[in-house]
């Protein structure tokens, strides 16, 4: 059974500095590409970064290029998301999602993955 777990979120000022964990129980975690959404109250779900396998091929939302790096660690079963720069627009619940169909290819669309963390929230004030 996948699980996904979570963590790192919180509160912090307009221009400052986060970075969400996701620990992955998954018994061959280099099989998945790996993924970072998130959803602001009274929105859908979007996009924000994705990571093949070998972290060889990675996309991100217009609205965090340049501010976030997503980062896999697979000897820790582990993908981040180092959030820079961040700004109140970017409060949400973040989620960690994990791709049984691609080991490399990254899609934005949250049809495409199988397994989902519960979330953790970010608050960004002004």
């Amino acid at each position: 059974q996948v699980q996904l777990v979570e963590s790192g979120g919180g509160l912090v000022q307009a221009g400052g500095s986060l970075r969400l964990s996701c620990a992955a129980s998954i018994r061959t975690f280099i099989n998945y590409a790996m993924a970072w959404f998130r959803q602001a109250p009274g929105k859908e779900r979007e996009f924000v970064a994705g990571i093949g396998w070998n972290s060889g091929n990675v996309f991100y939302a217009d609205s965090v290029k340049g501010r976030f790096t997503i980062s896999r660690d697979n000897a820790k079963n582990t993908v981040y998301l180092q959030m820079n720069s961040l700004k109140p627009e970017d409060t949400a619940v973040y989620y960690c999602a994990a791709d049984a169909w691609s080991y490399y290819e990254v899609s934005v669309l949250t049809d495409e993955y199988s397994y989902w963390g519960q979330g953790t929230q970010v608050t960004v004030s002004s």
